[in-house]
């Protein structure tokens, strides 16, 4: 595979001059654990789904890593190979992005939840030569469709099964024979040994306006951004660290695989999310860090409020309580954090609740300080990163002044190499902004607010609704379990704003309850959607994004 990473090379003598890039890989970070802290706990696995839990040290990373990467060249895997892989959290995920590693290969990890029609393209596009899956997750037989797929993939040479039964199993393939032992061993591990500029992930976006696009990641643009995200939150090898996010999104690649083994950290995998084991977890193993979605934190919230953990509960009125001791941090991304939200977990938790905004093209680009007063979470989602430049502009590219939405730009040293064969969509200019299609305004001390997609803009009678801060609101009302703003075609005023609402169980939500709710917010009226329609789930991609445009036509199509 050729990947066309026309974004790195232009950048590579500024940003080693600046410091900003490590020219390290996962290699190095690996090899200076077994020499500093070779018998420390280096992973614990714990899943869910299959009801074991296995840990390592250092040492016995670095060893199956080894014995994996051989295995993998005794099936034609070498440098610039993609490896595809859709697995759970787990060992056997961080295992073989370490193993492709040492043979120069490149990792494409690929959600669960994707079914044959995302898996054909994306595998077909990332011309993956190996696809690892999963032979049963959650009840559903990913080996069966894996198999159905392998006549129309000519570039997968081939499948291999975790929990397999045959002779395409992992164990029989990769863990169980002693590989590393092998006289050619060595000299393997050694010929495709990756540099810091070479891709070494492949992840593919989620696709919400059309076709997914495969975003190329070097090992120096990801640790350029693990490296200043772990100095904000003050992270180093006395953290552990708990990753229940997806290990295939960005966020649980870069901050639950590589970041642990950069800080020489411990890191818990959890591969299904069950707030009360959650809990326990971070009890039994003295987690101090964690990032997931906001979901996530008001589950865990309401978990130690009710008593769901081992050990007690916080005490909601008592400031000072904390129901889960050791943790120190919890990182919240994905959608805006509800003031209360962030009121009650800081007391039930007793851990600071810190906002973030990033792209699965550069990973965490702004985050909130933990010396930030608490209100800073639910009101911004933080300032830039070292290393990072975010811009506020209008339609002509003009900087626009605090408290003004416009397009943000971004110009940091961890984004991306480019979209692989596509590098028209780029969407990077001559000095390096990349235009994120996002709006957002900046405050005057410099923290974001995302406002909104580029692509959702409702203008209404001349008057840009804010989609992303009316769709915040209606998060807060105790009806509402989704919610979408979209506009639709009108006469007179060029478009109107519909509130496409899925209700919570139980619970109803008519036009009047939405207007008032609204206008108890104080928002403007002409902000208020002048259309309310409610349905029994959103169309969405397979990682769950909201599909606005497959909402604007069936509006316009009158199917909604």
């Amino acid at each position: 595979m050729e990947f066309d990473a026309v974004l790195l090379p232009p950048r590579r003598a500024a940003s080693i001059a600046r410091g900003e890039w490590l020219d390290r890989t996962i290699n190095d970070a690996l090899d200076a654990c077994v020499r500093d802290c070779p018998d420390q706990r280096a992973l614990c696995a714990v899943s869910l789904d299959r009801g074991e839990t296995r840990a390592f040290t250092y040492r016995e990373l670095a060893a199956l890593a080894d014995r994996i990467a051989v295995g993998l060249a005794r099936l034609g895997v070498g440098r610039n190979d993609v490896v595809a892989m859709q697995l759970p959290n787990g060992w056997h995920f961080t295992l073989l992005y370490l193993a492709c590693s040492r043979l120069g290969a490149v990792l494409n990890p690929l959600m669960p939840i994707f079914r044959q029609r995302e898996l054909s393209f994306m595998l077909r596009h990332g011309e993956a030569k190996v696809l690892v899956v999963p032979r049963r997750f959650r009840g559903f037989d990913h080996e069966a469709m894996a198999r159905a797929l392998l006549p129309e993939l000519p570039a997968l040479r081939r499948l291999v099964v975790v929990d397999g039964e045959g002779a395409d199993s992992f164990d029989a393939l990769l863990a169980a024979p002693a590989w590393e032992r092998e006289p050619d061993a060595a000299a393997i591990l050694a010929a495709g040994r990756p540099g810091p500029d070479d891709i070494t992930q492949l992840i593919y976006t989620s696709g919400t306006t059309g076709e997914p696009k495969g975003v190329m990641h070097s090992a120096n643009t990801l640790f350029s951004n693990i490296a200043a995200y772990a100095q904000r939150l003050h992270l180093g090898r006395d953290d552990v660290i708990l990753m229940a996010s997806p290990m295939a999104h960005q966020t649980g690649f870069m901050y639950g695989l590589m970041m642990p083994i950069l800080l020489q950290a411990g890191v818990v995998l959890q591969d299904i999310w069950d707030p009360v084991r959650a809990a326990a977890l971070i009890r039994a193993h003295g987690i101090t860090f964690t990032m997931a979605s906001t979901p996530f934190l008001t589950d865990l919230t309401r978990t130690v409020r009710e008593g769901g953990s081992e050990g007690g509960e916080g005490d909601e009125g008592d400031e000072g309580a904390k129901g889960l001791p050791s943790l120190r941090t919890f990182l919240c991304a994905g959608a805006p954090i509800p003031g209360p939200l962030v009121e009650q977990a800081r007391r039930a938790l007793g851990a600071k609740i810190v906002s973030a905004w990033g792209m699965s093209e550069n990973g965490a680009v702004t985050l909130t300080r933990p010396e930030d007063d608490d209100v800073r979470a639910s009101t911004t989602d933080g300032c830039p990163l070292p290393g990072v430049e975010v811009a506020v502009v209008d339609a002509a590219g003009e900087r626009l002044p605090p408290g003004e939405a416009g397009r943000l730009l971004v110009r940091a040293c961890s984004n991306f190499g480019g979209y692989l064969k596509r590098p028209q969509w780029n969407a990077t200019d001559a000095d390096g902004w990349f235009d994120t299609g996002d709006l957002a305004r900046l405050d005057a001390e410099g923290y974001l607010r995302i406002s909104g997609r580029s692509k959702d803009v409702i203008i209404r009678g001349g008057e840009n609704i804010p989609v992303f801060e009316i769709e915040a609101l209606l998060y807060r009302h105790e009806a509402v379990a989704q919610v979408a703003i979209v506009g639709y075609a009108d006469e007179r005023l060029g478009e109107r704003a519909c509130a496409v609402v899925v209700p919570k169980a139980g619970c109803r939500l008519d036009f009047a309850g939405m207007v008032d709710f609204l206008k108890a917010q104080k928002v403007a009226i002409q902000y208020i959607p002048e259309r309310l329609v409610l349905c029994e789930a959103m169309p969405a991609t397979p990682a769950g994004k909201i599909q606005k445009f497959r909402l604007r036509d069936m509006l316009r199509d009158g199917t909604l």
